[in-house]
């Protein structure tokens, strides 16, 4: 057809075609194609013909049978191209890796009758059950229209693609349900990173291939100047190599193109599209028309020998910036990141011995591990049945044998009927088997004690990720882009240039993990989102960049599960703090032995540990009591709170503080105290508009409690607070080390081709990005062990001594705390030296405190010790700087989170003939950033502000790896129980890693991989000893 032929690919190669003296193109026209029998189509020895819309497929093989011309793809295999169903088959035939799948046809008279069983969060199609994420496909291969479903876990919905629509390739729906018209391919999902791989052959010798973002991202088509996609050239594997051979022989077309999609250290087929050429590269246009030209003067006129020669364009690459430092290129960037604002956590225990509960955690495999975690929507209708019936029960018998407390199993029905259905990321159900029942608590308990075993029922609901907190994670993932040196051409003069640039040249090298909290998943998300630029709903995004399952430990841990040392230590804490007098010089001693400033200050801000929490459970009555004057008031009968909540549910909230921080015996239940902060920090910044009396105080008091309480959980001394930071973070220890390990060695997922790559000075080198999302407990414990493991000596190092000052006047680690871990490599120094790598270690806080915080202390700035900051007062930090901004302000919802603003050009400095971007300027643009964002207009959901957060801080600048690699190697091997428990947690985190398998899957792949390249070397061999011997006669050989 006319647009086809004439399109800017065709033109291009056949122009090239035009330059051997013994070919003739001739462009059938499209009225002789549609209009004129075959009879009166031009003579032709080569047909290059391939089906499109609107093309008679039927006249074109009648023409090919008449003329028996050569053909370069052949016709009857395109009748196949054009329905999935035949091309999985062809592919299966052949032995090539494709997702697991299975085809759903549907009689269109009787749509009804066909072997689909759909659930909420899977389908079994033909008795091949499909858990979501994943595809459906439409049959036919002319029909665009492929829907991904999401779970339920990370928020429901669907994600549908189509062909391409100005800047669009699809659109986010709410709908979840499969389409019940019509014929399918139902289809694994596979988690590629935000990636797909297009592949275009020229012969079975010859693939091209291409990298661009997974329209089932954002939808959003990113276009260069011209219009066109963006995409760029990456390097196939040996085995993909044979791949596009086996694919290109199979369906017998000589010019075709497929997708892969790189997925858990494999490369899968997802679709053959037939005749298809690479859009815009010079490069390409020269290798196929040399391909194609070749081959048909080899099959027509092989006598002939006729060497050819086609002068080639220039490639115009514009001067492009390494991704550098100051002085060195920057090779990694690790960070741990804690969640943004939620709101607050509730839990509720309860013992329960009926056999329904027993079947439940029978059915779900309890008995197995002695322990289950209920999260699907499903299994938690599941417990809410039991509840109503045994709650209808108890209201129907009075007298029948059912031990569970009816006031529990109310509490259980109402916090399972919240918001009127179950996103499943929002609550909970925890069963742990006790053999002997739940140790009795009390001596009154002796007599009402049965024997014989229990279920011990935690539920635990709230701590959902907020709007404040999505804007948060979104501001911080745009701030987080600044870091990243560089950006030119369509980057340059916007914040976080350097990433963008880096990330679509597919030179960026990034995943995401999250803990199994959907919280932090979708923190995950939205600081994906701002890093790279995205748009749209999180989901998408959460489902394709963020890795949660199959952790092992590596970021979740079991805070019901505390070791012995934990256990020890919150019995200790506890007891301290249930003296009702003044602390004495001892009891600093026994609660600070670091001597840490923020324990000192907030010992002095109680006094008398009793006494303050009289105050405080006084205060929660007094608040307890305010909310509920406000519910008899009409005039608040509908007033709503932040994110829904009203205050009925608020009046719950503080009721059951006020019920569990008081116990029967008197004594205050200091484990209470971090739900007490949480709360009231929360109804401070968003629920300010009520006004109720005294919340400040409780605040006060509340977080002078929770300054000693939460960190000391941790450990009290130094060996205590190491074992319990190994018990949470040795998974996590050896990624981290194998992170550092694994990036000088180049090992990327997607590799740009240094062949094809326009306007890319450096294709063969790449940054790798690591984030982990985590709770605050990993964030704790992370920072503990670089403080207390032996990482540098403070009394030898200033930089340390200063930096661990810092750390120990620090009071909280809020949400959007960061530990930041940046790796250089200095190229002018030996590959062997010490001094080639080099590793920074740096730290934020995360959000600014409700008050304003006088006595925050002072940072040293980020990278102090750089040239550019010499001139700097020793005490002029970020956070300074910060702290006399004005007051905090947040973006309103409805404004679009995703626009890009102008921002002065980063300052060059020249090092001989290239520019290298200063990685200071990327600070204050960073630093700007967050400023930027918090400037706006006031104001989130009516009633809410959004706390800026503070910039980074650095901890110390002057790491060598080798020093960095041998302090991890310390921590984890310093405690053999602790490794041998986690290495399987470890490992398994690694198989999850697409570059960083372990060392059996390793040693397969390489002996795969190298039985690939012999095979391929072999044909490659062979395939130039017959183009030699075929042109013997000339001086000239000119290869493809």
């Amino acid at each position: 057809m006319t647009k086809k032929s004439k399109s800017k690919p065709m033109t291009q190669i056949l122009e090239r075609l035009c330059k051997f003296d013994y070919i003739d193109v001739v462009i059938f026209p499209e009225e002789v194609i549609l209009e004129e029998p075959v009879e009166k189509w031009p003579l032709c020895d080569c047909l290059i013909s391939f089906h499109s819309k609107g093309f008679p497929l039927d006249k074109a093989v009648e023409y090919a049978k008449l003329r028996n011309p050569l053909l370069i793809n052949d016709l009857n295999m395109q009748y196949f191209i054009q329905d999935r169903r035949e091309v999985y088959r062809i592919l299966q035939e052949e032995g090539i890796d494709l997702p697991r799948y299975a085809v759903l046809n549907r009689d269109p008279d009787n749509p009804e009758e066909c072997n689909l069983v759909e659930g909420e969060d899977q389908v079994e199609v033909n008795g091949e059950v499909f858990h979501k994420p994943f595809v459906e496909k439409p049959v036919c291969a002319e029909d665009h229209n492929v829907y991904i479903y999401y779970p339920t876990s990370a928020g429901g919905g669907s994600q549908r693609l189509f062909r391409k629509i100005g800047s669009r390739s699809s659109v986010y729906s709410p709908e979840s349900s499969v389409r019940k018209t019509g014929s399918y391919i139902y289809e694994e999902f596979m988690p590629t990173d935000g990636t797909d791989v297009k592949v275009y052959t020229v012969g079975p010798d010859y693939a091209h291939a291409e990298a661009r973002k997974s329209p089932a991202l954002d939808g959003k088509v990113e276009r260069d100047s011209e219009g066109k996609e963006i995409r760029y050239p990456v390097m196939l594997t040996a085995m993909e190599k044979l791949v596009a051979r086996k694919v290109c022989l199979a369906f017998k077309q000589t010019v075709c193109g497929f997708d892969l999609l790189r997925a858990n250290g494999h490369s899968f087929v997802c679709d053959v599209n037939g005749f298809s050429f690479v859009k815009n590269s010079m490069k390409y246009y020269d290798d196929c028309a040399k391909v194609l030209g070749n081959m048909v003067m080899r099959e027509l006129a092989p006598q002939l020998h006729i060497p050819w020669s086609i002068p080639m364009e220039a490639e115009d690459i514009p001067i492009v910036p390494t991704t550098s430092g100051t002085m060195m290129e920057l090779r990694c960037v690790i960070a741990i990141i804690r969640h943004g604002d939620r709101t607050p956590k509730q839990k509720m225990k309860m013992e329960v011995r009926h056999p329904l509960f027993f079947e439940l955690f029978e059915k779900y495999g309890g008995y197995k591990t002695g322990k289950l975690k209920l999260k699907k929507p499903k299994q938690l209708q599941e417990v809410l049945d039991i509840a109503r019936l045994l709650l209808v029960e108890l209201g129907q018998h009075t007298d029948c044998e059912i031990e569970e407390k009816k006031s529990k199993l109310e509490q259980l029905k109402t916090v399972l009927e919240m918001y009127g259905h179950f996103s499943g990321i929002n609550r909970k159900v925890q069963l742990t088997y006790l053999r002997n029942g739940k140790p009795k608590a009390s001596s009154e308990e002796e007599d009402s004690k049965k024997d014989g075993p229990s279920l011990l029922l935690v539920l635990k609901w709230g701590g959902e990720l907020t709007p404040a907190g999505r804007v948060q994670a979104e501001e911080l993932g745009r701030a987080f882009r600044c870091m990243y040196p560089g950006g030119q051409g369509d980057y340059a003069g916007f914040p976080g240039c350097g990433l963008l640039r880096l990330h679509s040249t597919y030179r960026h090298d990034l995943k995401i993990y999250a803990s199994d909290e959907g919280r932090v998943q979708m923190t995950a998300a939205a600081f994906a989102k701002g890093l790279l630029a995205l748009e749209g709903e999180l989901t998408p995004i959460l489902v394709q960049m963020v890795k949660s399952a199959n952790m092992n430990g590596l970021l979740d841990s079991d805070s019901d599960s505390l070791t012995d040392c934990q256990q020890k230590v919150k019995a200790r804490l506890h007891e301290i703090m249930q003296k009702d007098q003044d602390f004495t010089e001892q009891d600093y001693q026994k609660l600070a032995p670091t001597g840490s400033p923020s324990l000192v200050n907030s010992m002095k801000v109680i006094e008398n540990p009793v006494k303050t929490c009289d105050k405080v459970y006084a205060l929660i009555q007094s608040l307890t009591s305010q909310i509920r004057k406000r519910l008899e008031d009409p005039k608040s009968a509908d007033l709503q709170l932040y994110h829904s909540e009203t205050l009925e549910l608020m009046l719950q909230r503080w009721s059951k503080l006020e019920r569990d921080f008081r116990m029967k015996n008197g004594r205050y239940d200091i484990s209470k105290i971090p739900d007490i902060y949480d709360c009231i920090k929360y109804d401070l910044q968003h629920n300010a508009s009520l006004d109720l009396e005294d919340t400040r105080e409780l605040f006060r008091l509340s977080r002078a409690l929770a300054d000693i309480v939460i960190p000391q959980e941790y450990g009290i001394n130094r060996a205590e607070k190491l074992d319990i930071a190994q018990a949470y973070c040795v998974p996590l220890m050896k990624k981290i080390q194998l992170d550092l390990q694994r990036t000088h060695e180049d090992e990327a997922v997607n590799k740009l081709h240094p062949l094809y790559s326009r306007g890319v000075m450096s294709p063969g080198r790449h940054v790798r990005t690591r984030l982990y999302f985590t709770s605050e407990s990993h964030v704790h414990s992370l920072l503990s062990i670089f403080r207390y493991g032996g990482l540098l000596n403070e009394e030898k190092d200033q930089q340390w001594k200063q930096a661990m000052d810092y750390l120990s006047a620090v009071t909280e680690l809020n949400y959007m705390t960061q530990i930041v871990i940046m790796l250089y490599e200095d190229n002018n120094k030996d590959p062997s030296s010490e001094e080639r790598f080099h590793v920074e270690l740096h730290f934020s806080p995360g959000v600014k405190g409700c008050e304003d915080e006088e006595t925050i202390p002072l940072g040293f700035g980020f990278r102090p010790a750089s040239s550019e900051n010499e001139d700097k007062k020793p005490n002029q930090g970020s956070l300074e700087d910060l702290s006399q901004d004005e007051p905090d302000q947040a973006l309103q919802v409805s404004d679009p989170i995703n626009i890009q603003r102008r921002s002065p050009m980063i300052r060059n400095r020249k090092t001989g003939s290239m520019e290298v971007p200063d990685c200071q300027s990327s600070v204050e643009l960073y630093k700007a950033s967050l400023v930027e964002a918090k400037n706006k207009n006031t104001g989130f959901e009516g009633c809410s502000m959004v706390p800026s957060i503070y910039p980074l801080e650095t901890l110390h600048n002057s790491l060598s790896l080798k020093q960095v690699d041998e302090f991890l190697n310390s921590v984890c091997e310093s405690n053999s129980e602790v490794q041998a428990k986690t290495m399987k947690g470890a490992k398994a985190s690694v198989l999850n890693d697409n570059t960083d398998r372990n060392n059996s899957v390793a040693s397969l792949q390489f002996h795969t991989d190298l039985n690939a390249s012999i095979l391929w070397l072999l044909l490659q061999l062979n395939r130039y000893n017959d183009f030699f011997s075929s042109f013997r006669h000339t001086k000239q050989t000119d290869l493809p």
